[in-house]
Formats: structure tokens, C-alpha cells, sequence
């Protein structure tokens, strides 16, 4: 094949290019060329084969994104590999194939559709833009959408779909990730995000329906005129605000709160509705962050999108509030999911608490408030909190001694959710959830982690505590006093060669020998050794892991001096991340010696298992 010709319509039909010399890619080439109407992305691909970029070309068009966490996330751009126009289009014909077999109704029930601010030039995409396609691909089936009119926090997606009675809802987001990246996330009729069968099926119905469907399916600035579209905005956050009260115990001690709360948005879509929130709770508004207010898809006031880095990036928060003497920093990611809070201390530091810390707070304050209106013992039988397997053990410290339920689940909120909806269905009540990356749930409002219902809690219960001369740091002193301090961290090392990391793991498992994993960590012998990978756990009778197998790679060591340390690959970043934390028993605990002992085994985790000189892993600065 010397010559391809490009087949994007009529008036490029004659434009001929040079062969990049390999058939299979030439054919790729070709099949986008023939099916992308996006001009920009298309000149994109122009321009990678004029210059020659076979390697790039193939990284974008040899290989298809799979459904990681409840959909697909990548960096935005033409290619097969990456988001744009045609692959959402793509991703949305599948969808619908899987919905029409599964909801006889479908056509009566139809889809929620919400997105954030996301956008990139070059790429010719935004987030409305792809959310508008995705409604344009199911009005093309007679399928009615619910699309919001503007952007939206992504727990309003699943709101809306269990609101709404919707057999299913998408979400144009990326959360966090850094600005070139955008994502697909798909919620099932329950309000949780989708997990296996459905991902796998779904990926399976859109290798069926590649080729767009017709020219109705771009047709992206004529979906809200359709008698099949509504907006639910309206009604969505006037009823989302209404359960919030809910949450709300403490009314009368908000509407005189002392406290001055600092609110950063991190340039997302959070304002308004955080606004809102404090509100529905009674509270003054949290001064806002003017420079991270708006939304921004270029981030321009931080090097990382990502509130869970700490410190390092709620720097002009912490400004703001030195500024305006408000105690309380608030921030929401740019979708508005996950919450990071800090707390100026005695003197003039700052307290930037983990997810960890925040959890013990959180499941304290709920449980708290539920005792307050349920004093007899037994009625803790159906009360659950939930978290992650790589999350603190803290809940199940307390749910211990106070007598409800406690249960972990494999990494990721979309497990959570499917679990409580599991529970629910039994009667049973989940009153707090959370995974150790700042995402918590509070209450039973949505089955998905949200930032902007938990900004309001932690006002309400920072207020309370006011009025008991306590702050957040002071009560979770008291709350480890109680039930035993945890002692935990959590970072990452960046990997970008995913066979360097099969190649890491896979020597883990081999540690002695052909199937024989490692017998210590830093000279402390290993109890049991979990693989949820393999399905292997040493610590059950007959080896198999109660918590599900994942395709990704997560192995957890129990250590017989009580700590427990987990190495797991990100599904959605280049990530290999490592958990330790150490569990003490409640009462007076050495804090410095266990810091100490928990900072060898983490520092022993990382040089004899990952090797990040050798493998040339990048860590991330803790």
C-alpha cells in the first residue's frame, strides 16, 4: 500500500497522503479519516502523519480505551485511544445497545446527562460539547435525555438518575486529573457507577457499533430544541438541597456560628452549589477563593487540579483565610466529588487532614448524631459504615465498640455504592462511607462520594465543637483516645511503562521462588499476605480472598507488629500507590514510636519491593 486516500466527505475525497509504510496502520488512519467530522481533531491527524509521528499515530489509533473506573478516562485528542468527538459517540452507541437490551423501557426512562468545564482547543472538545453529543447519539434512537443546561457536581448525575427513575446516567468528567484529560463516567439505574457485568458488556457493545450510526449523531447544537430533551437542573438541585436538611442536626448553633469558613472550588464547578449547601445548613456563605472561583479549564492557579496533594496546593486558600481570620479551609476538586479540609491550629500552623483523619471525624460525627435519636442498643443491627480495603481502619475500630456494622470493599466508590445499594435492599442503613483519597458520603443522599453535602457537614460539626471549646484537631485526639490511634500514610510512585509495573508485581509474587511471596517487610515478619489479583489470601482457611478479584494489580501485607501495608496500581494514572497504617489499642498511645516504626516499614515497602532507583519510578514528595 504506497498511497491512502483520505474519505472524510466530499470535499476532501481527492486528498491523497503518503503510506506510513505499515498496512495495519494505514487502515487505522483511513478509518478514522473516514469517520471523524470533527475539523479540528481531524487536522490533528493530518498533521501526525505529515510529520511522520508513526509512533505516536499508533499509541492513538492501534489500541482502544477500556472501561476503568465506571467508564473511560484519558487524555483528550484524535485517536482511538483518547477522548474526543468520535470515540464518545462511539462509547454512546454502545451504551445505548446494552441499555435497549437491558430496560424494555428505556424509551420511556431515558438518560441522565451531565459534565463539568473541561475543554481543550487544540482538540476542538469540551465537556458540554461531548455531554451534547452523547444526548445527540440517544435522541438519534428516540431515547429522551435528561441534559443538564450547564455544568454540575458529578453527584448530581446519580441524584438525578435515581430521581428520576433513569436507566442510567453519564458524566463528562476527569475529576482531578490534569488538564488534558477528560473521562466518560457511567452510573447504573441504581445510582451507583457501573461495575462488572456491566463494563465488560458495554466495552463488547461498542466494538459492535464503531461506525457512527448517521449525521444526526454530531449534531451536538441541536439536542436542547428537542421535544425529547429536558433540563433537570432545576428540579435536580431544588430537591438535592432539600434532602441535604437531612444532614443538617445542629441548625440553631449555624445561624450563630463564630467561625469564618475559607471555600476553594480549585477552578471547578463547586461554587454555587457549596454556596448553596451552607445555606440549606443555616450558615453564613464560606468566602470564596476569587482566583480559583470560576470555572477554568486551564487550572491557572495551580500546578495540580488535585486538593488531595495538600498543603502544597491550598496555598492561596490558606493566604485567604490568614487574611480574613477564618479557622476553616474548604476545598472541592474541580468536579466537586472529593473534599479536603484544613484547620489553622494553635500558634500559626496549619492542619491539612488526611482522608484518613477526615474519616475518623466524619464517622464519629455521624454515628453521633444517629445515637442522638436512636438510644437503644439494638437499634445498631442494621446500621453499616463502609469503606475501602486501603482505607483506615479506623470505622471499624469504632464500629467495634459501639456495637453497628462495619464492612471494607475493594478501592473505588463505585463498590461502595453498588454495596449500599446491596444493603438497602435488606433493610439495612449505610450511614457513612469513605476511601481514603478525601471521597466520603454522608448519610443516604446519593450512593457516590460528594463534596459539596460533606463541605456542609464539616461546617455544621466544626460549629458544634466551637460551642465545646474544641477543634477538629482536639476531637480527633479525643476520638483516637477512644478507640486507638491510627497512625497511616499514603503516597504514590509515578510509573509510566505499564510493563515495568507488571514486571514489579510479578517479582512480588516471585519474591523466594516460583510462587512465593516475600516473608517480611524491613526485618518485621509478615502474618498474611492477601492478592486480590490472584484471588489469594493466606489469612482464610482455604486461600481464596472474600473480597472480589480485580484485573488491576493490589496486594495487601498483614504484619505481626500489627501494621498493615497495601501496594496497588491506579486505575485511572500512571500510579503505583502504597498504603501503611499502624492501629494501636484505644487509651494513651507513643505517637512518635509509631510514626517512627510506621515510616520504617513504608520506606522497607518501597526499596526492597518496588526498587524506585532501579525501575526508575518517580516518587512523589511526602
Amino acid at each position: 500500500m504506497g498511497e491512502y486516500t483520505k474519505l472524510n466527505g466530499d470535499v476532501n475525497a481527492n486528498l491523497r497522503f503518503q503510506s506510513t509504510g505499515d498496512p495495519r496502520l494505514d487502515e487505522a488512519v483511513n478509518q478514522w479519516l473516514s469517520w471523524d467530522k470533527n475539523s479540528s481533531t481531524v487536522a490533528q491527524l493530518e498533521a501526525l502523519v505529515a510529520r511522520r509521528c508513526h509512533a505516536e499515530l499508533r499509541e492513538r489509533l492501534l489500541s482502544r480505551m477500556s472501561f476503568g473506573t465506571a467508564g473511560l478516562r484519558a487524555k483528550m485528542g484524535a485517536g482511538f485511544s483518547r477522548i474526543n468527538d468520535l470515540t464518545v459517540i462511539q462509547t454512546t452507541q454502545g451504551l445505548h445497545s446494552y441499555l435497549s437490551r437491558f430496560f424494555p423501557d428505556l424509551s420511556t426512562r431515558g438518560l441522565v446527562i451531565g459534565f463539568d468545564m473541561r475543554g481543550q482547543e487544540e482538540s476542538g472538545c469540551t465537556s458540554e460539547r461531548l455531554g451534547k453529543l452523547t444526548a445527540a447519539v440517544m435522541l438519534s434512537r428516540g431515547v429522551p435525555v435528561h441534559l443538564f443546561s450547564t455544568f454540575v457536581p458529578t453527584p448530581y448525575v446519580p441524584y438525578a438518575v435515581k430521581k428520576l427513575g433513569a436507566a442510567a446516567g453519564v458524566m463528562i468528567t476527569a475529576s482531578h486529573n490534569p488538564k488534558e484529560d477528560n473521562g466518560y463516567k457511567v452510573y447504573w439505574c441504581n445510582g451507583a457507577q457501573i461495575a462488572s457485568p456491566h463494563d465488560k458488556e458495554i466495552l463488547r457493545c461498542i466494538s459492535e457499533q464503531l461506525a457512527p450510526w448517521s449525521d444526526a449523531c454530531w449534531e451536538a447544537e441541536g439536542v436542547k430544541t428537542s421535544p425529547l430533551t429536558s433540563d433537570p437542573l432545576p428540579h435536580i438541585n431544588r430537591c438535592y438541597m432539600d434532602q441535604l436538611q437531612a444532614l443538617c442536626f445542629h441548625r440553631d448553633l449555624n445561624t450563630v456560628c463564630p467561625l469564618k469558613f475559607v471555600h476553594s472550588s480549585f477552578h471547578g464547578v463547586g461554587h454555587g452549589f457549596v454556596q448553596k449547601a451552607f445555606q440549606t445548613f443555616g450558615f453564613a456563605p464560606p468566602i470564596a477563593v476569587p482566583e480559583q472561583r470560576d470555572p477554568d479549564p486551564n487550572f491557572s492557579s495551580v500546578r495540580c487540579p488535585n486538593p488531595e496533594e495538600g498543603q502544597s496546593v491550598l496555598e492561596l486558600s490558606l493566604r485567604l483565610a490568614e487574611r480574613e481570620n477564618a479557622r476553616i479551609v474548604l476545598a472541592t476538586d474541580p468536579d466537586a466529588d472529593r473534599l479536603a479540609v484544613a484547620e489553622k491550629c494553635d500558634g500559626c500552623d496549619w492542619k491539612v487532614f488526611t482522608g484518613n483523619e477526615l474519616a475518623a471525624l466524619l464517622g464519629w460525627w455521624m454515628f453521633f448524631n444517629w445515637r442522638e435519636s436512636h438510644p437503644d442498643a439494638t437499634d445498631c443491627e442494621n446500621v453499616y459504615m463502609l469503606a475501602t480495603t486501603v482505607s483506615s481502619k479506623i470505622l471499624q475500630s469504632i464500629a467495634r465498640i459501639e456495637g453497628f456494622h462495619f464492612e471494607e470493599t475493594l478501592p473505588g466508590f463505585k463498590w461502595i455504592g453498588n454495596r449500599i445499594h446491596e444493603l438497602s435492599k435488606t433493610g439495612n442503613t449505610v450511614i457513612f462511607a469513605f476511601e481514603e483519597s478525601i471521597g466520603f458520603l454522608c448519610g443516604t443522599l446519593v450512593p457516590e462520594k460528594d463534596g459539596v453535602s460533606c463541605a456542609a457537614v464539616v461546617a455544621e460539626m466544626a460549629s458544634y465543637l466551637q460551642t465545646k471549646n474544641l477543634s477538629l484537631n482536639q476531637q480527633l485526639l479525643n476520638i483516637y483516645q477512644t478507640y486507638g490511634h491510627h497512625v497511616s500514610k499514603t503516597s504514590y510512585v509515578v510509573c509510566n511503562d505499564p510493563s515495568t509495573i507488571d514486571r514489579i508485581f510479578s517479582r512480588i509474587r516471585n519474591f523466594h521462588g516460583d510462587g512465593s511471596y516475600p516473608t517480611a517487610i524491613g526485618g518485621i515478619p509478615i502474618k498474611h499476605i492477601r492478592d486480590v489479583t490472584t484471588g489469594y489470601d493466606s489469612s482464610q482457611p482455604d486461600r481464596r480472598s472474600i473480597l472480589p478479584v480485580t484485573s488491576s494489580h493490589m496486594i495487601s501485607f498483614s504484619l505481626q507488629s500489627g501494621v498493615v501495608a497495601t501496594l496497588r496500581t491506579s486505575g485511572t494514572e500512571p500510579k503505583i500507590k502504597h498504603y501503611t497504617e499502624y492501629c494501636a489499642a484505644p487509651g494513651n498511645s507513643d505517637v512518635s514510636r509509631l510514626e517512627e516504626e510506621l515510616s520504617k516499614v513504608t520506606a522497607a515497602l518501597l526499596d526492597d519491593f518496588l526498587e524506585p532507583e532501579r525501575n526508575n519510578l518517580i516518587r512523589r514528595c511526602v
